[in-house]
């Protein structure tokens, strides 16, 4: 089986993205939504898994200044449980390191067993809930921080870099 990569979203994977949040969520961002994030807002930073030229996940965040919180993490059914979640998270979070954030926050349905551990694997610990948070049908959400980010790659750099000017 082929290695995932982890790359940032363009917006030539919209199409796949908002597919695959179609058929995870209750409420799903739509495709517009997605290409909003990735050309009008400016804290908005998504990642894909990708696959074989295939899209089997993606996770983004907002951030500002050191703070940062995770918006999105799926991955499509037929590729769970391959690492493909964890290593998605993994390099967002690196990702949120190079651009500053001293930690990162999200939000996750009481029910979902399976993406608290995984989030507690990568250093999660929750400390809060936000009752009937979710919309669809009311359930609680357990707010989840994790305060030891990776420490960020010397040689991070993107397009929207801003240097300082030595004096």
């Amino acid at each position: 089986m082929a290695e995932c990569i982890y790359r940032r979203m363009t917006l030539e994977d919209l199409d796949r993205v908002s597919e695959l949040e179609a058929r995870i969520f209750p409420r799903p961002w739509s495709r517009e939504d997605y290409a909003h994030e990735l050309t009008e807002n400016k804290v908005a930073r998504y990642l894909v898994a990708e696959r074989g030229g295939e899209v089997l996940g993606f996770a983004g965040a907002w951030i500002i200044l050191d703070e940062s919180h995770i918006t999105n993490i799926a991955v499509a059914e037929e590729a769970r449980r391959q690492g493909i979640g964890y290593g998605v998270t993994r390099a967002l979070l690196q990702y949120l390191s190079n651009l500053g954030a001293a930690y990162a926050t999200l939000e996750v349905r009481k029910s979902n067993e399976a993406a608290q551990g995984l989030y507690r694997k990568l250093g999660f610990i929750q400390v809060g809930i936000r009752k009937r948070y979710y919309e669809d049908n009311g359930e609680d959400a357990l707010l989840m921080v994790c305060d030891h980010l990776p420490e960020p790659e010397e040689d991070f750099t993107e397009p929207e870099t801003v240097f300082e000017e030595e004096a």
